[in-house]
């Protein structure tokens, strides 16, 4: 009889705390359960995203809105007009050709001002690169603002160190008035004498939403595993 009490008190647990952990255990399954359900069905959206990117990536330009939003990104748009190349913005950037600038320079259509990402220019290129006077016509993407700078950096207007695309800053920063809130990434159609350099847009999209899922199920499986153990063992 007292080896029978010793074992209970080591092993056994009162209702009580069995219900507790239980609830906690059954509480902890449902959140891993609707974490894996939440993150395939924002797979079923990530893979929605780059199918419609990747049709608007190879349809034809179409012409340029006065407004686009995230809803129009990286869709393929014209324009002509003339460049202010008087009012251009440098900002900082790290491509596949190295570090350097992207070249924003606005673009004064018929309807609208437009901000147009013309292309890279290392460094040492910042000032010796070409400006087409004449009347021109752009074929790019549509790009959202980048508000506010990047990691660790705020862009300085009053400096003019730029290190995001942000068409509100820029534009007051250059007094341009009203402008398109988007800019255009140009494509690759060359410049006369090789810069800037366009068509460096990099569209990726990272979709690890599946492995996520199958970690979320797999806790929630260890989870049912250590309840079915905890109720072995508290009845024992």
């Amino acid at each position: 009889m007292t080896d029978a009490g010793g074992r209970g008190g080591r092993h056994g647990r009162s209702p009580l705390t069995l219900a507790i952990l239980t609830a906690i255990g059954v509480a902890l399954i449902a959140a891993f359960v609707s974490l894996g359900v939440w993150q395939l069905q924002r797979r079923v959206w990530k893979l929605d995203l780059i199918a419609t990117v990747e049709a608007r990536l190879h349809a034809p330009p179409v012409a340029a809105p006065p407004s686009a939003g995230q809803a129009d990104a990286y869709r393929r748009v014209t324009i002509e007009g003339r460049f202010l190349n008087d009012r251009e913005t440098f900002v900082q950037a790290v491509t596949e050709r190295g570090p350097g600038f992207w070249v924003l320079t606005p673009l004064l259509g018929p309807d609208f001002t437009i901000l147009v990402n013309r292309g890279f220019v290392p460094a040492e290129k910042r000032q010796d690169h070409s400006r087409a006077d004449a009347p021109v016509r752009v074929t790019g993407l549509i790009r959202v603002s980048e508000p506010g700078g990047a990691f660790l950096r705020s862009n300085d207007p009053v400096a003019d160190r730029w290190y995001s695309r942000d068409v509100a800053a820029i534009a007051k920063a250059k007094r341009l008035g009203p402008v398109a809130p988007y800019f255009i990434d140009a494509d690759a159609t060359p410049n006369p004498g090789g810069y800037p350099v366009g068509g460096l847009t990099v569209v990726a999209f990272r979709n690890s939403h599946l492995s996520y899922a199958l970690t979320w199920f797999a806790l929630a499986i260890l989870t049912v595993v250590g309840v079915v153990i905890l109720w072995r063992r508290g009845r024992a």
